[in-house]
């Protein structure tokens, strides 16, 4: 348990899931982002590896699924985990989307939170730096796959109510960006750079996004449907 499981077939093409339960997430984290379930709970958090641009969203664009609202690769993930659940009609499961939001504006979870406490990715911080240059500066931390580098994205969390694991342990994450050279250099580069990518290639990767794909998230949202053949639509300005 806790180990990575990669689906590549119709219905989740090139995902990753990964064990965690609620309460390693809830005890890292302020009361306010607690998620209410039982600490025992089993949770998937779900990321996409380098290859879901061409073997899930494409697909699903030209499968004509897409509508003239929102953000088409939120479409696409959404679409996929109610194919999930549809496959499990006799198990109760809560999709929380990376997207959605509380009332308040929150988000309804943190995702670079529940992709290192499953061991997914390492949360690089400022306080991985033992040396803080940066003062009164605002520095953003940043999730690092051991593989993809960062060439991935953190796509939801899928819960099982009803399946209690209490017998799971704890993974670590990998620490694969290991100098203090590096750290510095990595939250730098995704604080100050992230447009010109390079912060995802801060190890040696063994996958990352087609030119295609750099190209798509690299036009400004207004413009994406017109990539796809569509006009109109509002889109969320993030970092995939």
């Amino acid at each position: 348990m806790g180990e990575r499981w990669t689906l590549c077939n119709p219905l989740l093409p090139a995902v990753s899931f990964y064990f965690v339960k609620v309460g390693w997430y809830n005890a890292v984290l302020q009361p306010s982002f607690h998620l209410p379930y039982l600490d025992n709970t089993l949770v998937f958090v779900v990321l996409s590896t380098p290859s879901m641009f061409d073997k899930a969203f494409k697909p699903f664009v030209n499968s004509q699924l897409l509508k003239k609202m929102n953000d088409p690769v939120d479409q696409c993930v959404s679409h996929y985990l109610l194919l999930v659940k549809e496959s499990l009609p006799d198990q109760q499961v809560d999709v929380i989307c990376d997207y959605e939001i509380l009332p308040n504006r929150k988000p309804k979870f943190l995702a670079q939170t529940a992709a290192h406490v499953s061991g997914a990715a390492y949360y690089y911080q400022r306080k991985d730096v033992q040396c803080d240059p940066w003062g009164e500066k605002k520095m953003y931390g940043v999730c690092i796959h051991p593989h993809y580098g960062g060439w991935f994205a953190i796509l939801a969390l899928l819960l099982f109510p009803d399946v209690q694991v209490p017998f799971l342990e704890p993974v670590d994450p990998i620490d694969c960006v290991v100098s203090e050279e590096k750290r510095i250099e990595l939250l730098e580069k995704f604080n100050f750079h992230w447009r010109d990518w390079s912060y995802r290639d801060i190890i040696e990767v063994k996958a990352r996004y087609s030119e295609e794909q750099k190209a798509y998230f690299a036009t400004p949202p207004a413009e994406r449907f017109k990539i796809l053949g569509l006009q109109g639509g509002v889109q969320r300005n993030v970092i995939h």
